[in-house]
């Protein structure tokens, strides 16, 4: 768990998240007028009325000493934010069954996400011949196969690998010698599939498996995706900081040219790297509504309890980047941009690998980050000496965003709240927003 070092006013966990740790406690956490949390191992509590219960998936508790977390809940019980709507419209009421795949998508698809963000015309037109790699630890086997029913019941057009547009490798780029399978990795390799396909349908895939968690073998994948062509890079997996990460950012992460998002973290206010890199686009995460607004939807800070929800906080290693102009934190501040995160707000996945096959809902800062690479991919190349984390800062306070202004993630210092507490402009649970469009995206 995190522990508050000062001076830095981020909340820092261990380096490696312990296995047995106590997130894995049996007692649920209860997320204010949404739901009711479970971590990990530990059983759903009862879903009342339509509260909403989950787990983190497999892979945020890490299985070996020196590997890092995925940053992913699944859905065990309740009505989701999707389940409520379609309930409005149609009069039926359904709920998601414990531990059971639904036979229907029980969160929020394609559709969803792309009108959310203003994405339904890019989606349709943009994306074709761009690659969006999806960097992940261990092997799914029916990635592939999983990756087709969810764009085959959503419309989408084929990805396969015999029509070459999806393409599974190793860390080294080998399509036949793959690292060993874990059913928790794949939930999470489903979910970013998904994600990439929901936000670009239009745009290749190129999953890159890393042999295991460790920082030393996703770094490799990370490389390995980019030496493939890859220009839009999603990372939905972190562990707290070390003075090691400087040393990685020169290593895994510098990469200009190429978008590389990184999930900001479920654990509530603290830096995690790398997100904490000053050359990838941290995603925060949002709880996300239909609202009766002009833009037909709402946002608020993912936050369920001061150990869960979205990550944000200021770096104690990396240095600032040039794009950067807050004034609370010295260093490299955590997030750039944000999108849907909270599982009661959660989005439709299919997964069979180690499950009941069938249709899930997740949430977690999983979710936004390959969202968030697909969002770039819409957008275009970068421009080749470009970092495209600075691309959205150029358009703060504009239309382009949409400016995230409630919720918080924690509790840090009141002369620089802005770090944990959402407010107009930049702040770090959601960055300077989420999309509206692509045009925040574009170098």
């Amino acid at each position: 768990m995190r522990t508050t070092p000062s001076p830095n006013p981020s909340a820092i966990s261990g380096r490696w998240r312990r296995i047995g740790a106590s997130v894995l406690g049996t007692t649920a956490l209860v997320l204010a007028g949404l739901g009711t949390a479970a971590h990990a191992s530990a059983a759903p509590t009862a879903a009342a009325n339509s509260k909403v219960t989950w787990a983190a998936t497999p892979c945020a508790t890490p299985k070996h000493k020196g590997e890092l977390a995925c940053n992913s809940f699944r859905v065990t019980g309740g009505t989701t934010a999707f389940q409520k709507e379609r309930a409005a419209e149609t009069g039926k009421t359904a709920k998601v069954t414990p531990k059971a795949a639904a036979a229907t998508p029980t969160g929020y698809g394609p559709s969803d996400l792309q009108d959310a963000y203003g994405l339904t015309d890019a989606a349709a037109d943009n994306g074709s011949g761009e690659t969006i790699a999806i960097v992940d630890a261990y092997d799914d086997p029916n990635a592939a196969a999983d990756l087709a029913k969810y764009r085959s019941y959503y419309g989408l057009s084929a990805c396969t690998v015999a029509n070459g547009c999806f393409k599974k490798v190793s860390q080294t780029g080998s399509t036949t010698s793959l690292p060993s399978a874990d059913s928790g990795w794949a939930e999470e390799e489903s979910l970013d599939l998904d994600m990439a396909s929901a936000v670009c349908p239009n745009c290749n895939i190129l999953l890159v498996e890393a042999t295991s968690a460790t920082m030393a073998n996703l770094g490799k994948a990370v490389n390995e995706a980019v030496a493939l062509g890859a220009k839009y890079v999603s990372n939905s997996y972190g562990g707290s900081e070390s003075s090691s990460d400087t040393s990685y950012d020169s290593s895994y992460f510098k990469h200009a040219g190429v978008a590389i998002t990184v999930s900001a973290g479920d654990e509530g206010y603290g830096a995690e790297y790398p997100a904490a890199s000053k050359y990838v686009t941290s995603v925060g995460g949002t709880a996300l509504s239909t609202s009766s607004t002009t833009r037909g939807w709402t946002e608020k800070v993912w936050n369920t309890s001061s150990t869960e929800g979205t990550g944000s906080g200021c770096s104690s290693y990396d240095a600032k980047p040039t794009w950067q102009t807050d004034t609370g934190c010295s260093k490299r501040t955590i997030s750039d941009v944000s999108a849907v995160a909270d599982p009661a707000t959660g989005v439709s996945v299919y997964d069979s690998y180690g499950v009941t096959a069938g249709w899930y809902t997740f949430g977690g800062t999983s979710a936004s980050a390959p969202i968030i690479a697909a969002v770039y991919a819409l957008a275009g190349t970068p421009g080749s000496s470009d970092y495209p984390a600075s691309y959205p800062y150029a358009y703060l306070g504009t239309s382009a965003l949409n400016d995230v202004t409630s919720g918080s993630n924690g509790t840090c210092s009141s002369s620089a709240s802005y770090l944990c507490t959402a407010k107009s402009g930049y702040d770090g649970p959601t960055g300077v927003g989420t999309p509206e469009g692509i045009e925040a995206f574009t170098g």
